[in-house]
């Protein structure tokens, strides 16, 4: 049988309360290039997904084409991907029992 996963509820729907080192943390600043690069990346990037929208519905012949190996990676035949909610509360898990 598959391992059971962790999955993490709030109690009764509401937020933690926050505590004293979260409030006077620092926030961070972000400069007006690192701003003009996130809101460039974004866009740019909404397009590409709109023109591939476009192209799966056969609106437009020409446009973004999403790229498929046709012969993979024999090096990769037992990929797995992580699953990062789970690696999360391994970590998560293991700081609990180094505390106690």
């Amino acid at each position: 049988s598959p391992a059971q996963k962790l999955i993490f509820n709030r109690v009764n729907g509401k937020r933690p309360p926050l505590l004293l080192q979260q409030i006077s943390a620092p926030e961070e600043c972000y400069t007006l290039a690192h701003e003009e690069n996130v809101r460039f990346v974004y866009e740019a990037w909404q397009q590409v997904e709109q023109q591939l929208d476009g192209s799966r519905s056969g609106e437009s012949a020409c446009g973004p084409v999403q790229y498929v190996e046709k012969t993979p990676n024999p090096g990769l035949k037992n990929f797995v991907p992580i699953d990062l909610e789970e690696w999360w509360a391994q970590q998560f898990l293991a700081k609990i029992e180094n505390c106690s």
